[in-house]
């Protein structure tokens, strides 16, 4: 159970952390877990702010009872549908009869995919941008977010105490008494979830530099309440796509290790001449991991051996994940291995070519089999055409 239940006199958290959980979406690892985020607001009007994931919902119905106090919520916001968020819409329905649901035009068309909510065409409260909904001391404005990362999503501003409620934006893997940096684990979970939609966040971080925010309060990880700038500046660095820091992430596909022994010699080799290096083994490393790290950095360089004629598979999920995510405006080199016919550079160059604003350095790299003088010499030259 939640212990410090206060987020203000009359904003609470009632979330849960779920430290059970290994895999979230199916695809992505989970170390420490992750939190299901909800909020009651207790005003004249009684608003929860979302539910949870079927996983917590022992735990969070204990926590709203425990905090409700015997009194009925008038309104539920939803500001996204996803099943982590939403899975207890209809118990809640259920329970609290006289509650309204408030949504957007998307948010009501996709409900009944869901769930069977008694009386749903009266309780619902449609929203629009900018709308408000009045609760006596506290007033909430709505503010569409489409595509970030579903349609329906919207955020939702708290006037009096400025608040911002901001669905999946801003959140993390990881419990909220999980003692670990904020930005890696929050920059994985942006670059793969919502990092497709870059253009989608622009508009949204757009309509936030109009309000005065105090805090943030995201459907996942812990709630920001100091240096909001800094979080600020880091979803509009990763939503415009611009590189975090000037350095190389060289991503290694090896089926017997002469790939990765070659990318262990370059890496070196950049170090040398002062390159910030990061080399992730995609055979034994989190692919998402990768991803973020591709983005985090102005420079990649790809190795793969080849594989059935095209691409050994860990460097094709890498390549495909990137493309999906929208990877674009870095400087690239490739390296591929083959030991009668070399076919990965190839294939990693097809997929590049589907990216926006991607330079590819020469020479390609082509090892067969192992190192030797020649391609030694090619690495080199790769090297210096990666560091102008």
């Amino acid at each position: 159970m939640i212990k410090d239940t206060n987020i203000s006199e009359d904003i609470f958290y009632i979330g849960v952390n779920d430290k059970t959980i290994d895999i979230f979406e199916g695809q992505y690892t989970l170390a420490n877990g992750i939190t299901y985020n909800s909020y009651v607001i207790k005003d004249e009007k009684t608003v929860i702010m979302d539910t949870v994931d079927k996983r917590a919902s022992t735990e969070w119905m204990q926590n709203l009872e425990k905090t409700l106090n015997g009194t009925e919520p008038d309104y539920l916001v939803v500001s996204h549908l996803e099943p982590d968020h939403a899975y207890n819409i209809e118990v809640l329905a259920r329970k609290y009869p006289n509650m309204k649901i408030v949504g957007n035009l998307r948010t009501f068309s996709f409900m009944p995919q869901f769930f069977n909510i008694p009386n749903f065409e009266d309780r619902k409260v449609m929203v629009k941008e900018g709308d408000t909904l009045n609760l006596g001391k506290h007033t909430l404005q709505f503010f569409m977010a489409p595509m970030v990362h579903w349609p329906e999503v919207m955020v939702t501003y708290e006037q009096t105490e400025k608040i911002v409620f901001s669905a999946d934006g801003f959140g993390k893997f990881g419990t909220l008494d999980t003692d670990e940096e904020w930005l890696p684990e929050a920059r994985r979970y942006y670059i793969n979830i919502v990092g497709k939609y870059g253009v989608q966040v622009q508009a949204l971080l757009k309509k936030l530099a109009t309000l005065d925010v105090k805090m943030i309060c995201p459907l996942h990880g812990p709630i920001l309440k100091e240096n909001l700038g800094y979080y600020i500046d880091k979803y509009n660095t990763w939503s415009s796509y611009t590189p975090e820091e000037d350095g190389i992430l060289l991503a290694v596909a090896s089926i017997h290790g002469n790939t990765l022994e070659a990318s262990k010699q370059m890496a070196k080799d950049l170090q040398n001449r002062g390159a910030k290096v990061t080399l992730i083994d995609l055979t034994r490393e989190d692919i998402p991991r990768a991803v973020s790290e591709a983005f985090k950095y102005s420079k990649l360089i790809v190795a793969s051996s080849s594989y059935d004629s095209g691409l050994f598979t860990p460097m094709e999920n890498f390549m495909h994940k990137l493309k999906s995510k929208n990877y674009q405006n870095r400087t690239v080199g490739i390296v591929e291995n083959g030991t009668w016919a070399p076919s990965a550079g190839n294939c990693m160059q097809d997929i590049f070519a589907q990216m926006k604003d991607i330079k590819i350095c020469e020479p390609r790299v082509t090892i067969k089999s192992r190192l030797n003088d020649e391609s030694k010499k090619a690495m080199e030259e790769l090297i210096n055409a990666i560091l102008l």
